[in-house]
């Protein structure tokens, strides 16, 4: 009964709302500096950490937003896009954080181990990241392109589209 009772406290905790920010259009600003831990339990400070004339970021702020994070990723396969591209779980919040091994446990089991790289989650500067992005519409993700220095060349928060593929595939080029 106490470990109901403890995984239904967990549960309440990390599905507790953070604030709310308005979605913000950030093309053309820098993205700021963040640090997060891959899967592989390897410490990542974005965008320093990214050395390629271009990189993908798709941030998700709730477990939902990984359909919408799958979409785009099989959307991106099927257009021959081969920029390096990370998944960043972002989640604010002092709980998640208590948790964090545990949700990083949670998401390896569910990741091939080769992919785990890509997989770099945010929970100390969370709360930064959504604030900057805005979180409204939590489900969809955040789709950052970013230069080698930072600057932001392309950003699209409204949910999977061809037409937002194709738009960001020409900013690609």
């Amino acid at each position: 009964m106490i470990k109901i009772i403890a995984s239904g406290l967990m549960v309440l905790m990390l599905s507790a709302c953070s604030a709310q920010y308005p979605n913000q259009q950030i093309t053309g600003k820098q993205f700021p500096t963040i640090s997060g831990q891959s899967l592989e339990q390897k410490s990542v400070t974005i965008p320093s950490d990214f050395k390629a004339d271009k990189t993908l970021l798709l941030i998700g702020y709730k477990q939902d937003s990984q359909f919408d994070i799958d979409r785009w990723l099989i959307g991106l396969d099927m257009a021959g896009v081969t920029l390096p591209t990370y998944e960043l779980p972002t989640i604010a919040g002092m709980a998640p954080r208590m948790f964090s091994t545990f949700i990083d446990s949670g998401m390896r089991k569910g990741i091939p181990k080769e992919l785990w790289g890509g997989v770099i989650t945010i929970y100390e500067d969370g709360e930064a990241v959504q604030k900057f992005t805005g979180n409204n519409n939590p489900n969809n993700t955040r789709v950052i392109l970013i230069d080698s220095k930072g600057k932001i060349l392309h950003f699209y928060d409204r949910g999977f589209s061809v037409e937002a593929l194709n738009n960001l595939k020409e900013k690609i080029k």
